[in-house]
C-alpha cells in the first residue's frame, strides 16, 4: 500500500494553467500529441516544443508502438507530416531488424512523401558536410526502395516540385531497383527532367495565365471556362475541389456544371475514398457563406451531406443509450489547428461533438467556460449547428470550469450513459486558487460523486491538443481519454466499449 501511494503521487503533475492532473505513459502521450498535431504554434506549446517532446517520447516508447503509430497516423488518421517526423525519430534511436523500413513501406502513399520524408530527416539529423543527406539511415532508404516502385509517371510528375530535397536526388539517395523495362523508363525520366507534365487543375490555369486577353472579361470569362472543363474531365481531386469552391463560384461556372460539381462532394463513396479530416468540410463550408453567389446555398447543402456521410457507419448508439456532449470553449481552445488555417481548435471541438450528437437518439448539448450551458439546436445539421455554436460561444465565457458539466447533472439527477467531453484537457477551477495543495473544484472528484449516484456512467474525454495530462486519471474505471480530429476517434470509443484498451485500434495495425 505504500508503494502503491507513492506512485499514485508520482501520476500526478500540474497542467499549464498549475491545476492538478495526471500525468500519461509515454505510449499514451505520444499517441495524443501525434493524434491533434500538425506542428503549428499551439496555445500552450511551440511548435519546436511540440517536436522535441515528440522526439523525446519516441525514445521512451516501444519501438513496435511507435511504429504501428506511424502507419495508423497515416492510414487511419489522414495525417502526413506526423507519420514522417515518427519515422525520422524512429530511426534515430532503433536499428538491428526491419522495423522502421516496414513501417517506412506502409507509411509513404504519396510520391511527394518520399521527398518529405527525406527532407524531414535532414531537418532532424543535420550535417555540416557537403551531403547533407550523406548518413541516411538504411533502413529508411531500404523502407523509400519499395516507395520507388510503387508510382507511375503521372504521380511522380505531379510532385516533382524545386524542394530543397527533389526527386532526382531522392532516386540517386534511395537507389531503388526499377520493378521493369518501363519503371526504368520513369526513372531515367526523373534523372533528365523529363517527365511529361501532367494534366492537373494547377499546370491548366497556371498555363491559362501566361496568355495575354484583350480585357479583363475576356479574362474572366476564359477562367470560367476553364474551371468548367477541369470540372467536366473528373481529374480534380476532391480536396482540390473543397479547396477552390470559393474560385469556382466566384468565376461563375454555369449551373450544370455546378449540379455536377455537388453531386461529387455529397457522393457518400466520393466522402469514403477522399479520406478528409472532418474540418476540411467546415473550412470549406466558411469559404461559401462569404461568396456572393446565387449557387452557394446548394454547395452549402452538399457539404452538409458530405459531413454527414463522414460518420454514417457510427456505431455504438442504440436508440436507448442517453449521451451528454460537451464543447470547451475556453481561450485556450480559440488556437488555428494551422498557420495556414481559419479552422480553430474550438471549431473542431463543437464539430465532432455535432457529428457525434448527430447519431444519437437521445442527447444533451453545450458548451463550458466560466460556466455550463445546455444548447438545443435541430438535428439535422451538423455544419450550420456547428457555425451557431461559434456564434454563441461568448454566453459561457472563456475559463475551463469543466467540473460544472458533471455538477449540473448531479444537481438534476440526470442519468447518462455516456458523459463526452471535447477539450485540451488543460482544465482549471477558476474561483478558486490552484497548485498542488489547492482548495479548488475539480472534475475529477465531481465525476467520483457522479459515479455514486449512477455506477454505469462512463466518461469520455476527447484531447483535442495533446497536452501529455489528464485532469483525471484516465487508468480510472469507465474513464477514457482519447485523442485526435478525425471521426476515427469514434472508432477508438467504439473499441474501448467492447472492453479492449484506448491503443487497441494502433497495436492492430500490421507492418
Amino acid at each position: 500500500m505504500k508503494y502503491n501511494g507513492i506512485l499514485k503521487e508520482e501520476n500526478k503533475v500540474l497542467n499549464h494553467e498549475g491545476a492538478l492532473a495526471f500525468r500519461m505513459g509515454p505510449e499514451m502521450e505520444l499517441y495524443t500529441a501525434a493524434a491533434t498535431s500538425m506542428l503549428s504554434e499551439k496555445f500552450y506549446e511551440s511548435s519546436t516544443d511540440q517536436v522535441e517532446r515528440i522526439a523525446s517520447l519516441v525514445a521512451k516508447a516501444d519501438p513496435e508502438f511507435v511504429a504501428k503509430l506511424a502507419v495508423y497516423a497515416r492510414t487511419k488518421m489522414n495525417l502526413r507530416s506526423i507519420p514522417l517526423l515518427l519515422l525520422t525519430e524512429l530511426a534515430k534511436v532503433h536499428s538491428g531488424d526491419n522495423l522502421v523500413s516496414r513501417a517506412v513501406d506502409r507509411t509513404v502513399l504519396r510520391a511527394d512523401e518520399i521527398t518529405e520524408l527525406l527532407m524531414c530527416y535532414q531537418w532532424r539529423n543535420p550535417s555540416k558536410g557537403i551531403k547533407k543527406l550523406g548518413k541516411l539511415s538504411r533502413q529508411i532508404q531500404n523502407g523509400l526502395k519499395n516507395a520507388f516502385n510503387r508510382f507511375d509517371e503521372y504521380q511522380f510528375a505531379k510532385y516533382d516540385r524545386d524542394s530543397e530535397v527533389k526527386l532526382r536526388d531522392a532516386l540517386f539517395l534511395v537507389h531503388p531497383r526499377p520493378k521493369d523495362k518501363n519503371q526504368q523508363e520513369i526513372f531515367d525520366k526523373i534523372v533528365s527532367g523529363t517527365l511529361k507534365t501532367p494534366y492537373t487543375w494547377e499546370t491548366e490555369l497556371s498555363s491559362l495565365g501566361e496568355k495575354k486577353f484583350d480585357s479583363e472579361e475576356k479574362k474572366k470569362e476564359a477562367v470560367g471556362e476553364q474551371w468548367e472543363e477541369l470540372l467536366s474531365s473528373g481529374k480534380m481531386g476532391y480536396m482540390a475541389l473543397l479547396r477552390n469552391l470559393r474560385n469556382i463560384l466566384n468565376a461563375k461556372v454555369k449551373a450544370e456544371h455546378i449540379d455536377r460539381l455537388c453531386e461529387r462532394i455529397a457522393d457518400p463513396s466520393e466522402v469514403k475514398k477522399s479520406k478528409q479530416l472532418p474540418f476540411r468540410f467546415l473550412s470549406a463550408y466558411k469559404e461559401i457563406l462569404r461568396v456572393d453567389s446565387i449557387h452557394s446555398a446548394k454547395v452549402l447543402s452538399a457539404l452538409e451531406k458530405a459531413v454527414k456521410a463522414s460518420v454514417d457507419n457510427l456505431e455504438g448508439f442504440s436508440s436507448d443509450t442517453s449521451v451528454l456532449v460537451a464543447e470547451d470553449v475556453s481561450g485556450s481552445m480559440m488556437c488555428p489547428v494551422s498557420k495556414h488555417s481559419s479552422v480553430q481548435n474550438f471549431d473542431i471541438a463543437i464539430l465532432l461533438s455535432m457529428l457525434l450528437r448527430s447519431k444519437c437518439s437521445s442527447v444533451v448539448s453545450g458548451m463550458f467556460g466560466d460556466t455550463w450551458k445546455v444548447v438545443n439546436l435541430p438535428t439535422d445539421t451538423i455544419l450550420a449547428n456547428t457555425m451557431e455554436m461559434y456564434r454563441r460561444e461568448g454566453e459561457v465565457g472563456y475559463s475551463t470550469n469543466g467540473y460544472k458539466v458533471i455538477d449540473w447533472l448531479i444537481i438534476e439527477k440526470l442519468k447518462m450513459d455516456k458523459v463526452m467531453i471535447f477539450t485540451d484537457c488543460q482544465m482549471w477551477d477558476s474561483e478558486h486558487t490552484r497548485g498542488w495543495y489547492a482548495s479548488e473544484r475539480s472534475i475529477k472528484d465531481s465525476w467520483h460523486k457522479y459515479k455514486k449516484m449512477f455506477p454505469e456512467a462512463k466518461l469520455y474525454l476527447f484531447d483535442l491538443q495533446g497536452y501529455g495530462s489528464s485532469p483525471i486519471d484516465p487508468v480510472e474505471k469507465d474513464v477514457f481519454l482519447i485523442g485526435g480530429w478525425s471521426e476515427k476517434i469514434f472508432s477508438v470509443m467504439e473499441s474501448v466499449d467492447r472492453g479492449e484498451s484506448v491503443l487497441s485500434e494502433i497495436e492492430k495495425t500490421v507492418l
